[in-house]
């Protein structure tokens, strides 16, 4: 008896064993960081456009002075890669771009690894942009007149000193009644709660608004509500927002005429390109990265199930014929963990799935460009 359990348990830790082994497989190592570290603004072609357009006037992006989480001692302040994208897009679309913060000078930033890209290290590595950062402009200095649109960066520090905070208002008002554009991303339509317009109604009643959610928030940090003054979308709806709530961190936009925000940090780059749309401009073409592939397929798999969204990825797989890594594989395994966490586990399969599809397609893309070159030779 005791032998027969000995063998079970062996056999199961050995089958346990296999598949946990099997699983990372499909999970690729993280990107060379050290190499992503010298990309300049040269290396990337979408930020040569900037040069080639007609300046269409200023656009100001504002991120948090705040640096710690509350009461409980922890870092914070804008995310980095908010600022980033939407300053590239607009720069590239031929706009001329400033940084103000509520504080002034150099705002603190949340970096996390995972997320940078060529454009963030890039950012790193420009002066001009650089400089511009370190030297944000205290929003007490700014004119609404000057620009053209704003833009609210997110970050768990702006739910401290964005809201109810009396220049921020003031610019969003002003900019709004002048025609400008409003744009905020995850934490940053916080801006846009508790302002209330002369007539006594909220700024934001019955406009459709999309910000950090209730769910994601909560998944994050279990304490919130004890942490930050209010829960996002709780505030956003008692002002009379129509919140449009996506899937949990996956895209979503909501575009109210000239106000325009994002759920997540996902969410950035449709987000500013919506507001140059809303400028007057089509946007200028611009590479889909492979998060933003990976994001649109979990979106087709939450709303149309796992055959289309095994479907489009091998599309783009097979679009690109060149063995690169055109979806994001370990955000595609993040997803999978969060879904686990929440119990959803078929969801959970799913993306096991697509991750093995997507390791067995790319090595076949990849085993087919290795070969061109030897039937190209053959053929001559």
């Amino acid at each position: 008896m005791l032998k027969k359990i000995f063998v079970t348990i062996l056999c199961t830790t050995a089958t346990l064993f296999g598949i946990g082994f099997w699983l990372k497989s499909l999970i690729p190592p993280a990107p060379d960081h050290q190499a992503l570290a010298r990309t300049q603004v040269t290396d990337i072609p979408y930020l040569h456009q900037a040069s080639e357009t007609e300046s269409r006037g200023k656009i100001l992006l504002v991120v948090t002075s705040v640096s710690r989480l509350g009461n409980t001692g922890k870092d914070t302040g804008y995310e980095f890669t908010e600022l980033v994208r939407p300053y590239y897009v607009f720069k590239a679309n031929g706009f001329s771009v400033d940084i103000a913060s509520p504080q002034g000078g150099e705002p603190p930033a949340v970096m996390d690894k995972d997320d940078m890209g060529n454009f963030e290290y890039a950012f790193l590595n420009d002066t001009e942009a650089m400089e511009t950062l370190r030297n944000s402009l205290p929003l007490t200095q700014v004119n609404a007149g000057d620009y053209r649109g704003i833009f609210f960066v997110g970050g768990k520090g702006a739910m401290f000193d964005f809201p109810r905070n009396p220049a921020i208002q003031d610019l969003i008002v002003a900019l709004h009644n002048n025609g400008g554009v409003i744009g905020a991303v995850c934490h940053g339509p916080a801006a846009l709660a508790d302002i209330t317009l002369e007539s006594g109604e909220p700024f934001i009643q019955g406009h459709r608004i999309s910000g950090f959610t209730n769910a994601e928030e909560l998944f994050l940090i279990p304490d919130a509500e004890k942490i930050f003054p209010f829960l996002l979308e709780d505030r956003l709806r008692s002002n009379g927002a129509i919140f449009e709530e996506g899937p949990l961190y996956l895209n979503q936009v909501s575009v109210d005429n000239r106000i325009i925000t994002g759920q997540n940090p996902w969410s950035s780059w449709e987000v500013t390109e919506s507001m140059v749309k809303a400028l007057g401009y089509e946007s200028s073409p611009r590479q889909v990265t492979g998060t933003e592939r990976t994001v649109e397929i979990l979106l087709i798999l939450e709303k149309e199930g796992h055959a289309e969204a095994k479907e489009t990825l091998l599309q783009f797989i097979h679009a690109s014929a060149k063995g690169k890594e055109v979806v994001d594989r370990r955000l595609l395994a993040m997803h999978g963990i969060v879904a686990v966490m929440r119990g959803e586990l078929a969801k959970a399969v799913d993306i096991v799935r697509l991750l093995a599809t997507a390791k067995s397609a790319m090595a076949g893309s990849q085993l087919a460009a290795e070969k061109v070159p030897f039937v190209i030779k053959s053929l001559a």
